[in-house]
């Protein structure tokens, strides 16, 4: 079953007090997490020359399983960032 990422975009309103608790619950007790985290400040770089600056408006991600793209869709209600009206970005992530 392929691997999907929903990236969080930081446009929720009220994301710094969005309970994430019973949405993740319900993703591990379908047997769909994978994982996921916030992510905080970093850079890019290049071997050579100037790098662009970060995504700035990346804020975290969760990794999920499904059938497909579809399928990953219908796992978004309860997620409290699709949820306060924020993007989610889902992308399926190769098997490599």
């Amino acid at each position: 079953m392929p691997d999907f990422i929903f990236l969080h975009h930081d446009d929720a309103f009220g994301d710094g007090g969005l309970d994430w608790d019973p949405y993740l619950s319900r993703l591990r007790e379908a047997g769909v997490f994978q994982g996921g985290s916030s992510i905080g400040e970093g850079c890019c770089v290049k071997k050579s020359g100037d790098a662009p600056e970060p995504t700035a408006h990346i804020s975290g991600y969760i990794r999920v399983t499904a059938e497909d793209l579809g399928a990953a869709r219908k796992l978004l209600p309860g997620n409290p960032v699709y949820e306060a009206g924020g993007t989610v970005e889902i992308r399926e992530l190769p098997k490599g």
